[in-house]
């Protein structure tokens, strides 16, 4: 699958049947971080996350051939700003598409060193080596 340098954000989201029209909410962070904003008109694709691409048969954990990897690795070194907190307070920053790297121990605005120490391929979790 090719993605269009253009994305300006990646999240997942259920579609509700609301009578004579389907909805498809976008969560609050992407516009408070400016992905995009509420005026604005976009191209939306949906992707299975349960298909795998090769067979046509649902894959679950299975990462389709092509499909964007995870922008970080563990071990990597980053340096990144604490944007929100997760429902446990465990910070939260994004990087490249959206990425979310969950930071224990961080609030909101603080900027930190992180060595990554998991990668999974919807979020990372890091740990903080020092704030900047």
């Amino acid at each position: 699958m090719e993605i269009p340098n253009q994305l300006l954000c990646l999240f997942s989201a259920d579609i509700s049947d609301e009578g004579d029209r389907y909805v498809i909410e976008v969560p609050r962070r992407e516009i408070e971080t400016g992905g995009v904003s509420v005026d604005g008109t976009y191209r939306i694709a949906l992707i299975d996350t349960q298909r795998d691409d090769k067979s046509g048969e649902s894959g679950g954990a299975k990462t389709p051939e092509g499909e964007p990897q995870p922008p970080v690795e563990p071990g990597e070194i980053r340096y990144v700003e604490i944007e929100d907190l997760g429902k446990q307070g465990d910070g939260i920053a994004r990087v490249e598409r959206g990425y979310v790297i969950i930071v224990p121990g961080t609030k909101v605005g603080e900027r930190v060193k992180i060595e990554i120490s998991e990668v999974k391929s919807n979020f990372a979790v890091g740990e903080k080596i020092e704030d900047q």
